[in-house]
C-alpha cells in the first residue's frame, strides 16, 4: 500500500495504482453553461404559467379582509372627515345663533349637530368595513370554490366585520344621543 498526495492542480501522486473512479473523483471539472436571454424568458414564462394554472393567489381578499379591519378601526377613533364635518356644523350652528340669546339653542346648533355629523361619518366607515369585511367572507363561495381561503384573510375580515358591527352600534348610540347626549340648559 502506498502513500496518495495531492499536489497543487488537483492531481494525485505517488506510488500506487489508480482506478478510474480515483481519477474521476480527483480530477472533477466542473463545467459553465451560458445562459442566454431565450433560456431566461423561456424560464419565466415557465413561471407564469404555473401561477396562471394554480388559480388566484388570494391577494385581493388579503386586501380586501385589510382594509375592512381598517375602516373598522377608524369609524371607532374617529377620521378626519368626520372631524372636518363637526367643526364645520359647529361652526354653521355658532353663525346661526350668534344673535339669539336662547342658550339651549345655542347648545343643540353648536354642539348637538356637530356631534352627530362626526356620529354620522362614523357610521359610514362602519358601515363600509362591515360590507368590505362580508364581501371578502363569502366571496370564496362565488369564485373558485374549491379553493380554500387562507387562515389569517378569514381572521382579518371576522376582525373588520366585528369593528364594523361594533362601530355602527356606538354610531346609532352616539347619533340618537343614548350615548353621552347633549347636556340640558335648563
Amino acid at each position: 500500500m502506498g502513500t496518495k498526495t495531492v499536489d497543487e492542480t488537483g492531481a494525485a501522486t505517488g506510488t500506487e495504482t489508480r482506478t478510474d473512479e480515483d481519477k474521476v473523483a480527483v480530477t472533477k471539472t466542473e463545467t459553465v453553461d451560458e445562459v442566454t436571454d431565450t433560456d431566461v424568458e423561456a424560464a419565466a414564462e415557465g413561471a407564469e404559467g404555473d401561477a396562471r394554472e394554480e388559480g388566484p393567489s388570494g391577494v385581493g381578499q388579503g386586501a380586501g379582509a385589510v382594509v375592512s379591519a381598517a375602516l373598522g378601526i377608524v369609524s371607532l377613533t374617529g377620521s378626519w372627515v368626520g372631524t372636518v364635518a363637526s367643526a364645520r356644523e359647529s361652526l354653521i350652528g355658532q353663525l346661526q345663533t350668534s344673535g339669539s340669546s336662547d342658550v339651549s339653542k345655542m347648545i343643540k346648533e353648536g354642539y348637538g349637530d356637530a356631534w352627530q355629523a362626526n356620529a354620522l361619518w362614523g357610521g359610514l366607515f362602519a358601515l363600509a368595513a362591515l360590507l368590505v369585511g362580508v364581501f371578502v367572507l363569502a366571496r370564496p363561495a362565488f369564485g373558485a370554490p374549491g379553493r380554500p381561503q387562507a387562515p389569517w384573510i378569514k381572521s382579518v375580515a371576522w376582525a373588520g366585520v366585528a369593528l364594523g358591527v361594533v362601530g355602527l352600534f356606538l354610531a346609532v348610540l352616539k347619533y340618537t344621543g343614548i350615548l353621552l347626549g347633549l347636556p340640558s340648559a335648563g
